[in-house]
């Protein structure tokens, strides 16, 4: 009863058929190289939570992709026709959005070449594994409120590489000048820099340095904006 389940309805007797050992062997090892490769993109790296467990389940979308595909030169030429489609979507999406379209059409593959009880057991486990990253926070990036943009407002003649930097550099663990921008008709340079403190509520003891130094101008600490990362 069990081997009827998950054989093809276009199965012939020469036809090589999957076993429910073999598939699940290899949808494992897939999500075991994806939580692998997601870990390893999330090591000194900014990311999004979506675009991790995206990550994390993609290869075993392929890998069954794959196995069904094998050797049909026609089946695969329409997956790669319709895999294709998902980047000219009207509405931009989120990574985990798109990848769970891929999952979607993974399982309608599935199912269209008939074998209906490997369908729902793929969409059962990539939907588990998708159920467990979210429950247990899997890529979702701790200590978000280091991350801050501060906008410094300078005099001109100002050599803000030589003031303004080591102070940066005393008080954080990473520090990216974004932008430079003239104000007030050339006469300041306004500052935005991209950065990350070494430790949490030292924002005010930074600014009061910064007051020293720039001669009393505004100066600005906001939440970092970390959407860039997201597709």
């Amino acid at each position: 009863m069990l081997n009827n389940l998950f054989q093809g309805l276009f199965d012939s007797s020469t036809a090589s058929v999957i076993t429910v050992t073999d598939f699940l062997l290899c949808v494992g090892c897939s999500l075991f190289v994806g939580l692998l490769l997601a870990c390893g993109y999330m090591f000194k790296t900014r990311y999004t939570k979506s675009f991790v467990i995206t990550l994390a389940l993609l290869p075993a979308v392929v890998c069954v992709v794959i196995m069904m595909v094998n050797g049909n030169i026609g089946t695969g030429v329409a997956v790669a026709g319709a895999f294709s489609l998902v980047r000219f979507r009207s509405v931009p999406g989120t990574a985990k959005e798109i990848g769970i379209l891929f999952l979607a059409m993974g399982a309608g593959l599935i199912a269209g070449m008939g074998y209906l009880g490997y369908s729902v057991l793929f969409a059962v486990i990539l939907s588990a594994a998708s159920m467990i990253y979210s429950l247990i926070n899997f890529g979702e990036k701790k200590n978000f409120s280091l991350y801050k943009t501060i906008r410094i407002t300078i005099p001109e003649d100002l050599d803000y590489n030589e003031v303004i930097d080591p102070l940066l550099a005393e008080y954080t663990s990473s520090c990216d000048l974004i932008q430079v921008k003239t104000t007030n008709m050339g006469s300041l340079f306004r500052l935005t820099y991209n950065v990350t403190f070494k430790k949490e509520n030292t924002e005010k003891d930074l600014i009061n340095k910064l007051r020293c130094r720039n001669g009393n101008l505004e100066i600005t600490v906001s939440k970092q904006d970390n959407s860039v990362a997201e597709l």
